[in-house]
Parts: structure tokens; C-alpha cells; sequence
């Protein structure tokens, strides 16, 4: 018998972004905020051929890539605070959260979606 009746868990590799920020929102506690990108390849033209058990890989064609890139938010006061002090752009780093789905309004004053990892 499971406990588990529903899971919002993410699991990220990727290299930082840029430098990670803290940010304080009046009345709230503090937050680490930081981009982490993720990388995806795959050869163009790829196409399996398979034969009983074996299977061939032909691999003709380029190679393409897509990044996607992730807004990060730690909020844990002890991980919040080691992330903004030794994360620094580049690094390559595990990130493992929930996805966080909100709105906001811009500086425009138009609705804006916003996905975020909770680290």
C-alpha cells in the first residue's frame, strides 16, 4: 500500500547561468535565485533498424542541440545560504526540487506566467 497519492519532483543536471542572487521581499524570508541551463542532443536523420534482438543505431545526419534553461529558487535557510556563497556561474551542478507554477505582473502591468524549480 502506497502513502504516495501524488509527486512534483524534478531532477536537473546542468552548468549555472549566472551568478545567483538573494533576493528579500518585504515580510518574507530571503530566497536564492539563480539559472540553471540544461543541454539535449541529438543526431538529425537518426533512425533504428531493428533485426531480431540486435538493434543497429545508424547514425547519419548532424548533430543538433537545444537548451532550455531554468529559473531556480532555494528558500531552505541553510541550502539558500550555501548556494548563494559557493554556486558561482558555470559550475556544473545536480539541482533536485518541485516545479512551482505562478503568475506575476510585470513592470508593464501585463500577467506574466513564470515556471520555477523550488530547490
Amino acid at each position: 500500500l502506497s502513502l504516495v497519492s501524488a509527486m512534483n519532483r524534478v531532477q536537473l543536471l546542468g552548468r549555472v547561468g549566472q551568478d545567483p542572487i538573494m533576493r528579500q521581499v518585504e515580510g518574507k524570508n530571503p530566497v536564492t535565485i539563480f539559472s540553471l541551463a540544461t543541454n539535449e542532443m541529438w543526431r538529425t536523420g537518426e533512425s533504428e533498424v531493428g533485426q531480431g534482438a540486435l538493434l543497429l543505431l545508424c547514425t547519419a545526419g548532424d548533430v543538433s542541440q537545444k537548451t532550455t534553461w531554468h529559473r531556480i529558487s532555494v528558500f531552505r535557510p541553510g541550502l539558500r545560504d550555501v548556494t548563494y556563497q559557493y554556486v558561482r556561474k558555470g559550475s556544473r551542478i545536480f539541482v533536485e526540487g518541485k516545479i512551482d507554477y505562478g503568475e506575476y505582473t510585470d513592470k508593464n502591468n501585463v500577467r506574466r506566467q513564470a515556471t520555477t524549480i523550488i530547490a
